[in-house]
């Protein structure tokens, strides 16, 4: 006894060096911690956004099969009278995905009482043109109308027009995007970084707000995003009473982190004056819109009107940060 009171006379430490390197520990280890979950939230989006290299070969060798078989050469398509027929169920889908769309097309024409009524209005971009093209050549379901457009070919979408177009030109918004993946910015915050996502700079992801103009001959139109899987036959939602709406959508208020409040900077008074902050975003991924009620109310006016008040706080924001320095 005596000799270990006598080895831990010898071995005592200070209580406030103890208490100092303790507390140092503590912090080392928080800021280690708060370091990995910034790099996991990084690494979770990056998986997310990787495209793994069979995916890719797939690309390529439907492009290459396109261009080989000479489909390029057919300047334009024989008139389906499908395409325009109001009286019959219309999908829109864009994606630059080519196997999430023949997931989406494909699972709902499996479900679907009258896969012959069925008509899918595919819009991808230039460089995923031909594989999508190709893909739905060879594997196109049965019965159901597949139509896949190049959104280049859209020419009434320019700049001029498209508010949203002359943004994704702005350097200060490529920089919030781009930036926000690269890992020296990890320590910049992970606020929000689901939705700093390229991604966003693509048209593809606007094109949603100018269905009128992409079907003018269309009364009705269901959206479907490309990461879903239909398990039961879509057409009752043509029946659903809007009430005069402009569309209808999947119920999202359960939880409390879809509404507005989470997603608008409230603080703006433009915000307050024009949101309530308890109101529900809701889900893209299913919706069915009234496009006549749409042409009636302009919403793509409305869309416009919100996408310049962005574009001005953007150029306010960076000519004040401009004048400080």
């Amino acid at each position: 006894m005596g000799h270990a009171l006598s080895v831990a006379k010898d071995e005592l430490y200070d209580c406030c060096t103890v208490e100092r390197k303790l507390r140092a520990m503590l912090l080392t280890t928080e800021d280690n911690l708060e370091s990995q979950k910034k790099r996991s939230a990084f690494l979770i989006q990056l998986a997310a956004k990787t495209v793994p290299k069979p995916l890719i070969c797939l690309s390529l060798q439907l492009s290459a099969d396109y261009y080989f078989h000479g489909y390029y050469q057919t300047k334009q398509e024989p008139y389906n009278k499908k395409l325009e027929d109001p009286s019959l169920y219309h999908y829109a889908i864009f994606s630059d995905n080519v196997l999430a769309t023949s997931v989406v097309v494909n699972s709902t024409v499996l479900h679907a009482n009258e896969p012959e009524k069925h008509v899918f209005h595919i819009v991808t971009d230039k460089l995923n043109f031909a594989a999508m093209k190709m893909w739905f050549l060879v594997n196109s379901p049965e019965n159901a109308t597949i139509q896949v457009d190049n959104i280049d070919d859209f020419k009434w979408m320019n700049s001029s027009y498209c508010s949203v177009l002359r943004q994704l030109e702005s350097v200060r918004i490529k920089d919030y995007y781009f930036k926000a993946n690269h890992p020296s910015t990890l320590s910049d915050g992970t606020d929000h970084l689901k939705y700093r996502n390229p991604k966003y700079l693509s048209i593809l992801n606007h094109l949603r707000f100018y269905l009128p103009e992409v079907h003018p001959k269309l009364d009705k139109i269901l959206f479907l995003d490309d990461d879903i899987v239909v398990q039961k036959d879509l057409t009752p939602l043509w029946d659903v009473d809007l009430k005069g709406m402009v569309n209808g959508a999947v119920e999202t208020c359960k939880e409390s982190f879809h509404r507005f409040d989470k997603y608008l900077n409230f603080s703006n008074p433009i915000i307050i004056e024009n949101f309530d902050p308890n109101a529900c975003g809701w889900a893209f991924g299913m919706n069915i819109f009234d496009l006549k009620e749409w042409r009636k109310r302009n919403i793509t006016a409305i869309y416009h009107h919100w996408q310049d008040l962005v574009m001005l706080l953007c150029f306010s924001y960076s000519f004040s940060s401009l004048s400080s320095r």
